[in-house]
């Protein structure tokens, strides 16, 4: 970590410069430092406490409740990243995040290749920038199940009070997987980035609206799909 030190702020002091208020780049940085710390939980009290001078209390007040916005952090970390890896594709892709209850925002009983199975979890779906030896994810929204919309018809019992506990914007539904996909990559070619190829497993490219989607953009892409999908 040490070796890293002065190339830990050049990066942190760029990516984040859009966070003006006194003390968030501070912040920013020791959020940053604490994911590259050794031990297995990246939760914020064991992460501060491998940090000296760092309290736990204004770190996790940071990451929870300050109201800084993403989207210029997310910008300048894609236009760095495409800098870095000179990326070959840009890969979509979702990740499961096991669970044990149920009060984490869009946890839910529902598939995750993480654990190959049905399970309790969150997913999150991310675009990569990606080559043979190097990936870096730079853009990603949190699926919200239908359970946890109020507007499906299978929303949990409980879902308007669970949003409220979880902070979930009136706005944000469910949006299927897919479409969250879109976005992205629409968002991320407002950025001024155009993708080589778009890549997917058959999670994305099973659904026909999914592949029409860089064909009306005008982009390639390769997709995995099952044989039982008929042209």
């Amino acid at each position: 970590m040490e070796r890293l030190g002065e190339g830990l702020a050049e990066f942190t002091g760029e990516v984040f410069g859009s966070l003006t208020r006194a003390g968030w780049q501070d912040r920013a940085g020791q959020y940053v430092r604490g994911s590259m710390v050794d031990g297995r939980r990246k939760s914020i009290q064991p992460m501060a406490g491998h940090l000296p001078g760092v309290h736990d209390q204004a770190l996790n007040h940071f990451v929870t409740n300050s109201p800084w916005d993403v989207v210029p952090v997310r910008r300048r970390l894609a236009v760095r990243m495409d800098e870095a890896i000179g990326p070959a594709a840009w890969a979509l892709d979702d990740t499961g995040w096991l669970k044990c209850g149920r009060a984490s925002p869009g946890v839910a009983r529902q598939y995750t290749g993480t654990a190959g199975k049905v399970t309790n979890c969150q997913i999150g779906v991310s675009l990569n920038r990606v080559t043979d030896v190097a990936s870096c994810p730079v853009d990603w929204r949190l699926f919200l199940p239908e359970s946890w919309d109020p507007a499906s018809p299978a929303a949990a019992a409980d879902v308007d009070a669970r949003r409220v506990r979880s902070q979930i914007p009136g706005e944000v539904g469910h949006r299927e997987k897919r479409r969250l996909g879109l976005d992205m990559i629409d968002e991320v070619i407002g950025w001024g980035l155009t993708p080589p190829v778009i890549v997917a497993d058959a999670g994305y490219g099973d659904s026909g609206e999914f592949r029409h989607g860089p064909i009306g953009r005008g982009l390639s892409y390769v997709v995995q799909m099952a044989t039982t999908i008929g042209v």
